[in-house]
């Protein structure tokens, strides 16, 4: 009978510290007497799939920025139906959903109605740029999964033509400043982007210059681009965002839009402003300014990021599949 006693009281103990941790929202290590294995499955997963097509890193890590932006990390971004945000244009081309469902499932086998949604996207984002030799960071648990997921409410956003004030404004919008600005950009040091988003900058820029193209583009390297991206070619061709290192996660994004090189409108711009281009000097070393470490600074700005209106507690639900609410 002690030994029953005790048991049952250790059982005791560990639901006390989960309830209390759903309490507090997100931290580290969330899952420890729930789930210890999450981070394992979650990263076993994410390697099994990146080993047969590394496109999913570049993917995942998208995935969870779209999904933050609207209605907060809360996996909305998830759910299958007509007019959810999956459906929406800004999500059209996102890939990885495969993975996240993947992660789920082995989940469930390990630790049913334990793990949310919302917890295997954020977790599988790290993995992935781990994957693509950059750094590690904690990534705090306990996001439960929302219930609604709207395509009209896509429409804010980040886009490829945002102006700097609008980027900037978007981000302020969710708590973020323009550090993190810079720094999440930066992710699109791996991964690439369709023509149709940046053509227009190669043939119809509105400027007085006699080509049609974005001055700012380095003159030296818009006759490659012009050669990616034909006037009247595939709209839907693959061109790496981080020329020379698109599989790499490094600050060579940055050297890019130094030398005019940037391939998205809004990335270039990062440079051309003022007001973002000491960030960028900064993740550059640049003498004279104070130097930040590009992959320390990213984790920082992911955790900020992966924290945006994060339901916990009674809020939302821990899905049983991914793409449907229970």
């Amino acid at each position: 009978m002690p030994a029953l006693t005790s048991i049952l009281l250790f059982l005791l103990l560990i639901a006390m510290a989960a309830a209390l941790a759903q309490g507090q929202g997100t931290r580290v290590g969330f899952y420890s007497y729930t789930c210890p294995e999450v981070e394992s499955i979650v990263k076993e997963t994410v390697t099994d799939h990146f080993n047969s097509n590394p496109t999913i890193a570049p993917g995942l890590l998208r995935m969870h920025f779209h999904d933050c932006f609207v209605r907060g990390c809360d996996a909305s971004i998830l759910l299958t139906g007509s007019s959810t945000e999956r459906t929406a244009g800004p999500n059209s081309l996102l890939r990885g959903y495969e993975v996240i469902d993947d992660a789920k499932t082995r989940l469930e086998a390990a630790c049913p109605g334990v793990v949310s949604c919302a917890d295997i996207l954020a977790l599988a984002a790290r993995d992935s740029v781990l994957l693509t030799k950059g750094a590690s960071w904690k990534v705090p648990t306990g996001r439960r999964d929302g219930r609604v997921s709207l395509a009209s409410e896509t429409a804010n956003l980040p886009t490829s033509r945002d102006s700097i004030e609008l980027q900037k404004q978007k981000f302020t919008d969710k708590g973020l400043n323009d550090q993190d600005l810079v720094a999440l950009v930066g992710g699109h040091t791996i991964g690439t982007s369709a023509c149709q988003f940046f053509r227009d900058r190669l043939y119809n820029f509105n400027t007085t210059t006699g080509n049609g193209a974005d001055p700012s583009i380095d003159p030296a390297f818009l006759p490659q681009l012009q050669a990616l991206c034909p006037q009247n070619g595939d709209a839907n061709r693959r061109v790496a965002l981080d020329t020379g290192s698109p599989n790499t996660f490094d600050a060579s994004f940055f050297k890019n839009l130094k030398n005019g090189r940037g391939i998205l409108e809004s990335d270039q711009k990062l440079w051309t402003d003022a007001s973002t281009r000491c960030y960028v000097q900064r993740f550059l070393g640049i003498r004279g300014l104070q130097a930040l470490n590009f992959n320390v600074e990213f984790g920082r700005s992911m955790v900020k990021m992966s924290n945006i209106g994060v339901k916990t507690d009674t809020e939302g639900e821990i899905r049983r599949v991914c793409s449907a609410i229970n």
